[in-house]
């Protein structure tokens, strides 16, 4: 599993380069995931934890970001959020910052302002949207069973670009 990561990381930093010949100071990276998989058992309807397996995920995409300089990890205030982010958080000895899913638009201009590499966790009616606006494309939410997708958007002085990569977790529970 550790080879399929870094045959990832190895395509991401590709891509880094192919924007051309910039200073990595130019290039800003967003990483954007939906919360791992929630307990549907829970007693918490509102705001329910991460099940067994959401929790495989969590750490799962820890590991996948090991060799990815992050300055800031974003989340929703909802328990399934933070303890999405957690393990990244806990890895690059980060604080997990609050964001409001409710504004969007002014959330994506602030990262973009910000020139920070970033991950963003979010919602499956957020995410995707969150990444559009960032490139200035319209992007909808996704299923509700859909949990594998990272999208990585690549800033650079002149230009903007969004890649939809796929996690290869498989739960063990």
């Amino acid at each position: 599993m550790k080879n399929k990561y870094l045959i990832i990381i190895i395509i991401i930093l590709g891509f880094h380069s192919s924007l051309g010949a910039q200073n990595d100071d130019e290039l800003v990276t967003i990483y954007l995931v939906r919360h791992s998989e929630k307990d549907l058992l829970s007693n918490d309807h509102s705001d329910p934890p991460l099940s067994k397996c959401g929790e495989q995920r969590s750490e799962s995409l820890s590991v996948f970001l090991r060799e990815v300089n992050l300055d800031v990890i974003y989340s929703t205030d909802y328990n399934r959020t933070r303890k999405t982010a957690l393990p990244t958080a806990l890895s690059k000895g980060l604080i997990i910052k609050k964001y409001n899913s409710q504004y969007l638009e002014e959330f994506s201009k602030s990262l973009i302002n910000n020139k920070q590499d970033v991950l963003v966790v979010g919602h499956s009616n957020t995410t995707a949207v969150l990444a559009g606006l960032l490139v200035g494309k319209e992007l909808g939410a996704f299923d509700l069973d859909i949990y594998d997708r990272i999208y990585q958007v690549v800033i650079s002085k002149n230009a903007s670009q969004i890649n939809l990569l796929h996690s290869t977790f498989v739960c063990t529970d």
